[in-house]
């Protein structure tokens, strides 16, 4: 299996650092080819600007129509394209990021930003009914991707009646509106709590955790989300009458 790592987390010597390392081998030791992108090491640009597609700065700038037409031309900036050849190698993206905010740190976004562009992750046509396939089908369809991260906040306060709500709600624009949106199988995540009073045991059995999960990659069962041409949703995109009743907001996505 090709595994490409995104790493997001800007201090090599931490929790999150030394996790990665060992992840990487775990995933060597396992026979498996392991790309990384260390994106603060890298120094990536997370911003999106013309450059990204070799844009007239005399013409107004949309982006999804420019970032297509940059894809389709081969014009995208030579960091992109890169970064886009590693996702086309790998099956399987392992994204590590520490919960800033409830979310990803910037620079992370930013390469969601830049590098899943229009025709490339999202914005893709089915070649016969003309569709744009989204939602369990897409241009990344039939990769897996997992979410590891650290929180600071202890797991209680991430359960279903924690204050910071439950973590398949919080990690739900990452899991459906990035990797299923794109048409990646989602795996559940690895979420290392405490990590700002983690001690030596704690990682201990972070990494014992994680190994357990990347061994199981291949074969560990995705979270259940519905496909949008599945017969689910209507022409607008909004679930049918008949399709969990009663039911409103994340929970009645999944199936």
């Amino acid at each position: 299996m090709n595994v490409l790592w995104v790493f997001a987390h800007p201090e090599q010597r931490s929790l999150n650092g030394a996790l990665k390392d060992m992840g990487v081998r775990a995933l060597a030791e396992d026979g498996h080819s392991v790309c990384v992108s260390d994106l603060y090491a890298m120094k990536w640009d997370p911003v999106v600007d013309g450059g990204d597609f070799d844009h007239d700065p005399e013409r107004r700038l949309l982006v999804g129509e420019a970032s297509q037409q940059a894809h389709v031309a081969g014009r995208l900036s030579s960091d992109i394209t890169a970064e886009q050849e590693r996702i086309a190698w790998a099956d399987t993206l392992v994204v590590q990021f520490p919960m800033w905010w409830f979310g990803m740190p910037a620079i992370l976004k930013g390469w969601f930003d830049r590098v899943f562009v229009n025709g490339f992750a999202f914005g893709v046509k089915d070649p016969v009914s003309g569709r744009t396939l989204r939602y369990g089908d897409g241009g990344l369809a039939g990769k897996r991707a997992m979410v590891v991260t650290t929180i600071g906040a202890r797991e209680a306060s991430f359960g279903p009646r924690g204050i910071h709500g439950e973590l398949h709600d919080v990690l739900f624009p990452v899991h459906h509106g990035i990797f299923w949106y794109t048409g990646m199988s989602v795996l559940p995540p690895v979420a290392v709590y405490g990590a700002d009073r983690a001690t030596g045991a704690d990682f201990t059995l972070a990494a014992q955790h994680l190994r357990q999960r990347l061994a199981a990659l291949p074969t560990t069962e995705p979270i259940r989300f519905r496909h949008q041409d599945g017969g689910d949703y209507d022409t607008e995109l909004v679930l049918q009458p008949q399709v969990a009743p009663g039911q409103a907001g994340i929970g009645a996505h999944y199936s």
